[in-house]
């Protein structure tokens, strides 16, 4: 008798056969895309994805019935995983507790996790080998309920134009929501407080230059509900955001995209979607390709934090409180 989802599928990936279970359930409901076509998307973008989440501690977003279902958050890897399935040991102070979360280091790990059901991959901005010292410095754009995408655009282009006076490379993508995203490869020699401390002085700067259209303000009944919120606290520890090439949990399937500065102006974030990446991946690569060329130095911006500081800025908000 056929199952109701489908009869199993065993997919080849690199030496490992992934199993996926129920392939026809049906995860977004907008164009009916499967669970096994989620399996095919990160299959079609592998370079990029593995280039994401490569030695990066990865927290799932599990949709076990789909995305019209219920979600869970989840950081540790199940007993009963392969045991070529990679983790990594993470402390979490505030509560005095560990977890061993995905790290993949092959392709084959992140479409077991699809096997668990995972559509979103939320990594980390650290790597194995030193998960208390970032290599990634992330710059959030985040609209509030108001914004109009295109004061997101013309937020990134300031973020563009200070990064180019410092001589920093900045690479852009879609949030895969109503937001932009920057990563900037850094030095890992700076701890999670003082890579928040550079992300916040950069955030000011930003605010400064266009102060109308945007606010550093932690807590959101203090915001303008037109401003772009640029979230430097998404560099805190155990704070995690969709990596490139992530799908969303929505039910047009959205991307978390790599796109060109110049793209910035004219992108759609919404056209960006598990039934046209693959083919915008083959025609282009993976725009980020270079990232890992060049770790930038912070010292900089950790001067502006401390001219910040003389000058009495208000300290940044404890990144475990409620925003």
């Amino acid at each position: 008798m056929a199952k109701e989802h489908g009869s199993d599928v065993h997919l080849s990936v690199g030496e490992r056969d992934v199993r996926i279970s129920s392939p026809e359930r049906v995860y977004f409901p907008a164009r009916g895309e499967t669970k096994l076509d989620l399996a095919h998307y990160y299959l079609s973008v592998g370079d990029g994805i593995l280039r994401a989440l490569r030695e990066r501690p990865t927290m799932l977003h599990r949709f076990p019935t789909g995305v019209a279902g219920d979600k869970v958050h989840q950081k540790r890897v199940p007993r009963g995983a392969p045991d070529w399935v990679g983790t990594v040991r993470l402390h979490f102070p505030r509560y005095d507790l560990h977890a061993d979360e995905l790290c993949p280091t092959e392709l084959a790990e992140i479409i077991w996790a699809v096997q668990m059901s995972t559509v979103e991959l939320h990594p980390w901005n650290v790597r194995r080998d030193d998960v208390d010292r970032p290599d990634e410095w992330r710059i959030d754009l985040d609209p509030m309920p108001r914004t109009p995408f295109s004061r997101v655009r013309r937020v990134a282009a300031v973020a563009h134009e200070i990064l180019d006076e410092l001589g920093i490379v900045g690479f852009p993508k879609t949030s895969g929501g109503s937001g932009l995203h920057v990563y900037v490869r850094i030095e890992p020699r700076w701890e999670f407080e003082d890579v928040r401390r550079a992300a916040l002085a950069f955030a000011r700067e930003v605010q400064r230059r266009v102060p109308q259209e945007v606010t550093t303000q932690w807590w959101r009944k203090d915001r303008d509900p037109a401003a772009v919120f640029v979230d430097y606290n998404q560099n805190a520890r155990d704070h995690t955001i969709a990596a490139a090439y992530s799908v969303r949990g929505n039910e047009h399937a959205t991307v978390s995209t790599p796109i060109t500065w110049e793209e910035v102006a004219d992108v759609e974030p919404a056209d960006c979607t598990i039934a046209t990446v693959p083919e915008r991946f083959e025609r282009l690569g993976d725009l980020h390709a270079s990232i890992d060329d060049v770790a930038h130095d912070l010292t900089p911006l950790l001067e502006w934090a401390e001219r910040d500081d003389a000058e009495g800025a208000q300290p940044p908000a404890d990144p475990q409180d409620p925003h």
